[in-house]
């Protein structure tokens, strides 16, 4: 989204990141870090700094992100789409199991040791540290520090898009039974779900929060549609 909005002479693009990756990839448009502050503080700046549209283009697991972004835009009027991923369908060949959260993840792998690949943000994995029978592997972005108190794991940093035979070989050397996920959708991670699929492995899946009361739209063409259109009754230029 931000590489179609870079070339627009017509708008003043800002992209807002949570600031939780220490080191995010290069974007080419203005790049904002951080929290706003709640619902109030983000619908100051949408003011202070005379946005005429907002695209939440976050995880579809940010849900407090997205809800603060609806109840904003609602309060001050600003016009609000969603870019939301559609979230991946399990197939005939996948044996997924559906889970809330990541406590119900860890549950969900039983009382026997298991070998497990854990693809979830490194601050989202403390209940793990509940069931220390199995062995983990860990994939994030950035290092988990500090670890986490376990007998069994490994860590592994990388970020997407990953490829089929890489994930395969990695859950290979591994010994990987199951693997633990959210349905983010798109390609760039598919690969993990993928491998799991080929190897006749389980996936534990985290189910996706309810989806924030807004338009939405699959595609950044789709969005790009709505922008403009959005954009037609505004008189100051900024997304």
């Amino acid at each position: 989204m931000a590489e179609r909005l870079a070339g627009r002479p017509d708008l003043n693009t800002t992209l807002s990141l949570a600031g939780r990756t220490a080191s995010p990839a290069r974007q080419p448009v203005p790049v904002r870090s951080g929290g706003f502050g709640g619902v109030a503080g983000l619908a100051a700046y949408l003011v202070s700094e005379r946005i005429d549209a907002l695209i939440d283009a976050t995880h579809p697991y940010a849900n407090v992100i997205s809800d603060n972004a609806v109840a904003a835009c609602s309060r001050i009027g600003t016009p609000l789409l969603v870019l939301r991923r559609p979230p991946w369908i399990a197939t005939a060949a996948d044996q997924w199991t559906e889970v809330a959260d990541v406590r119900e993840a860890a549950r969900t792998l039983g009382e026997i040791p298991r070998r497990v690949f854990v693809a979830l943000g490194r601050n989202e994995l403390a209940p793990f540290n509940e069931a220390p029978q199995h062995f983990y592997l860990i994939r994030s972005v950035d290092p988990v520090d500090p670890r986490l108190p376990l007998p069994h794991v490994a860590y592994v940093t990388g970020r997407g898009p990953f490829s089929d035979a890489a994930d395969r070989a990695l859950m290979t050397e591994h010994r990987i039974e199951v693997v633990i996920a959210k349905n983010s959708g798109g390609a760039a991670t598919y690969s993990k779900i993928a491998a799991a699929r080929m190897m006749h492995i389980g996936v534990i899946m985290l189910r996706r929060p309810p989806a924030p009361a807004a338009p939405a739209v699959e595609t950044v063409a789709d969005a790009l549609g709505w922008l403009d259109h959005a954009l037609t009754l505004a008189t100051a230029r900024g997304v």
